[in-house]
């Protein structure tokens, strides 16, 4: 099954910016709707940005404008770039996909720390 790999979490501070990357293997991304979503202690994960293999991306309300998903169907990978960033933005981010064949399966990465502070 497919397994993926997030990288580019780190310290940033306030209106900075970072670039976050899900890599995946043992299958291609475009067989998957894949999204970021990211988590704080004592909190649910929720649902950052999610984009079809068709491209057609959505976001949470929190982000738009500031965040961008998109695909690199060549690399096998998903980024995420996140501009403007504010305190609030500080949880650790996951990559997630789900096949389009089973919409039901929900397939996680490691996660990557994004802190965002002064």
């Amino acid at each position: 099954q497919v397994q993926l790999v997030e990288s580019g979490g780190g310290l940033v501070q306030p209106g900075g910016s970072l670039r976050l990357s899900c890599v995946a293997s043992g299958d291609i991304i475009s067989a998957y709707i894949m999204a970021w979503h990211r988590q704080v202690p004592g909190k649910e994960r929720e649902l950052v940005a999610i984009v079809s293999r068709g491209g057609s991306a959505n976001y949470a309300e929190s982000v738009k404008g500031r965040f961008t998903i998109s695909r690199d169907n060549a690399k096998n990978a998903v980024h995420l770039q996140m501009n403007s960033l504010k305190p609030e933005d500080t949880a650790v981010y996951y990559c997630g996909a789900n096949p389009y064949t089973d919409f039901g399966v929900q397939i996680w990465g490691e996660g990557t720390l994004v802190t965002v502070s002064s």
